[in-house]
């Protein structure tokens, strides 16, 4: 068989690139488009509002958020637990309710069945010689003992049984992070300081400024391509390139000379990059109606 040309449509075989083609235009198969920069968060933005932060401060597990955004959050969500507990105990005092009630009626039933059938048999005595008296077992009707409730008619409307409300769970009054899931409390968030760039030449405000912040220790321009991590215990910003060439020497701070642990080493999460090879997913796929030929 000759090779099939690119654009060529004489040929019997439908190549890929033609199927491909087609399916672009018509709106079917999947489609896959690469995550540009404007689509991706920076990294000193907040994972909330997605916009530079104000007052920045950081997760255990490295998110960053602006201080007024995420205790919003924690508020909104202490909220709305306290709103579906309130729920929770109507729906529990409710079941109570209904329950005692049961074993009211059913407690009722019984009495009502017992007074029926003493009825019975004493009318039965003064009627008729003791000889004579028919079994009473078997004799007394559905109806006459009250079970019509317990057997109801499904064609009439008002006795067809009634749709329940769905039962709701107690809810969980723990706060998760948005970003990673985790448990979240407001205690455990840490106050993170960036420093600034110092360049007198440039006039421009800090949002419009392409280079905003600085490693603390090093002063390298931080940016989205550069792995950053925060020090708990001043909150200062670094690259992990001077975590692990300076800092992690003698596991003291450059600025306080004081001790530091693993633990207090935070590594900051960025937003992402074009890089293949620093983000995990960077491409949005859309699947449409397969084209079948």
């Amino acid at each position: 068989m000759t090779r099939h040309a690119r654009n060529c449509t004489a040929g019997t075989v439908y190549t890929y690139h033609e199927k491909k083609k087609d399916a672009a235009s018509s709106g079917f198969g999947t489609a896959t488009h690469r995550i540009g920069k404007d689509s991706v968060k920076n990294f000193d933005c907040c994972s909330l509002t997605l916009q530079p932060c104000r007052n920045p401060v950081i997760t255990k597990d490295g998110y960053l958020f602006d201080k007024e955004a995420i205790l919003t959050y924690i508020i909104t969500k202490k909220t709305e637990y306290t709103r579906k507990m309130k729920e929770y105990e109507k729906q529990v005092k409710q079941e109570e309710e209904d329950q005692a009630e049961k074993a009211n009626e059913e407690t009722k039933k019984q009495v009502d069945k017992f007074i029926s059938i003493e009825k019975n048999i004493v009318s039965t005595k003064s009627s008729k010689p003791i000889e004579e008296q028919p079994s009473t077992s078997g004799a007394i009707s559905n109806v006459s003992l009250g079970k019509r409730k317990e057997l109801p008619a499904f064609w009439v409307p008002s006795q067809t049984p009634a749709a329940k409300i769905a039962k709701l769970d107690k809810p969980d009054s723990k706060i998760y992070c948005p970003v990673s899931g985790k448990p979240l409390k407001a205690k455990d968030l840490l106050e993170v300081k960036f420093t600034l760039v110092k360049d007198p030449s440039d006039k421009k405000s800090l949002i419009a400024k392409e280079n905003r912040y600085m490693c603390a220790v090093t002063h390298d321009i931080l940016n989205n391509s550069v792995p950053c991590a925060v020090l708990k215990t001043t909150g200062d910003v670094v690259t992990i390139e001077c975590v692990e060439k300076i800092i992690k020497k003698d596991m003291i701070h450059p600025l306080t000379n004081d001790k530091l642990q693993e633990s207090d080493i935070i590594p900051l999460q960025r937003g992402g990059t074009g890089f293949s090879t620093t983000n995990e997913s960077l491409e949005a796929k859309h699947e449409r109606p397969a084209l079948q030929c």
